[in-house]
């Protein structure tokens, strides 16, 4: 079976580094396991598959190389790169039905598209003592009373402060602990951040999912939304949050968060950014 198939990057900074994800347009109908196969070949974190719905303006599923997963930020941004690139887009508001429900995506003037995410979910606090040995970090490691918790805005995470950006990418993560601890917890993987200080960027991140055959990952939207809608909780509400991840795989990423509140109520999340088409081929598929 021949599927034709793009890659492009979401959340690219001046048009470089971002996360790479694969995308298959109107492939004919697949199962779960030739979708796993599919993204296993291509070999990105993740992998879209579009196709049209009676309920929105498009379907995507997404599959990592082990398996669906309901919801990837990166590889819906990098489906309406594709889209654009193809000349596919002709209005600035669209609807997607994912396993997370249906979700709005907008394209602005300048490029830049962002998807909704759900509203957000706080779940229970971990002690820290138990993310200490998926890095070997000392209880000195956090920053100030930030908690470490799980958050969803369509995927659960661990929400992990860091003390510095120094510490954060210096960390050397221990992949098994951090597996064992995400069945434990039934979450997608750790999150982990330090704040800046640094003009417009309000921290930098790094997300890890081996659960998912994703060791690290160089950006990472529903994560990234968490986050925001971590820290509008317990540090500082904005309407804005701008993240930097992937710095430590040599491919920066730059994430755009847009918190729409009423006081302590978030009403909705978009995160967004830019993107770039970085290849068309045909594969062929057992």
């Amino acid at each position: 079976m021949l599927i034709d198939v793009c890659a492009a990057s979401a959340f690219s900074k001046n048009n470089m580094g971002g996360n790479r994800a694969g995308v298959v347009l109107q492939c004919p109908v697949l199962s779960k396991e030739e979708k796993t196969k599919i993204a296993y070949q291509l070999g990105y974190s993740e992998t879209a598959f579009l196709s049209q719905s009676e309920r929105a303006d498009y379907s995507l599923e997404y599959f990592t190389p082990a398996g669906e997963v309901p919801l990837c930020g990166h590889a819906t941004i990098a489906s309406f790169v594709v889209l654009k690139h193809l000349n596919r887009l002709k209005k600035s508001g669209y609807t997607i039905e994912t396993r997370s429900g249906i979700l709005s995506i907008n394209v602005e003037d300048d490029g830049a598209i962002f998807m909704q995410q759900n509203t957000p979910q706080f779940y229970e606090t971990l002690n820290r003592a138990e993310v200490e040995p998926c890095f070997g970090l000392n209880a000195g490691s956090g920053i100030g009373n930030l908690p470490v918790q799980m958050v969803s805005t369509g995927l659960k995470d661990i929400i992990v402060p860091i003390e510095s950006p120094m510490v954060l990418e210096n960390m050397v993560p221990n992949f098994a602990a951090i597996t064992k601890l995400s069945q434990e917890r039934d979450c997608v993987g750790i999150h982990a951040f330090s704040l800046t200080g640094d003009g417009n960027l309000t921290a930098v991140c790094r997300n890890f999912a081996p659960l998912y055959g994703i060791d690290e990952e160089s950006a990472t939207g529903t994560s990234n939304c968490a986050l925001a809608c971590y820290l509008h909780k317990y540090q500082q509400k904005r309407s804005q949050y701008i993240f930097e991840q992937g710095r430590s795989l040599n491919r920066i990423s730059e994430i755009y968060v847009h918190v729409h509140s009423n006081g302590n109520t978030v009403s909705g999340v978009f995160a967004g950014g830019y993107g770039y088409v970085e290849s068309m081929k045909t594969i062929t598929v057992d």
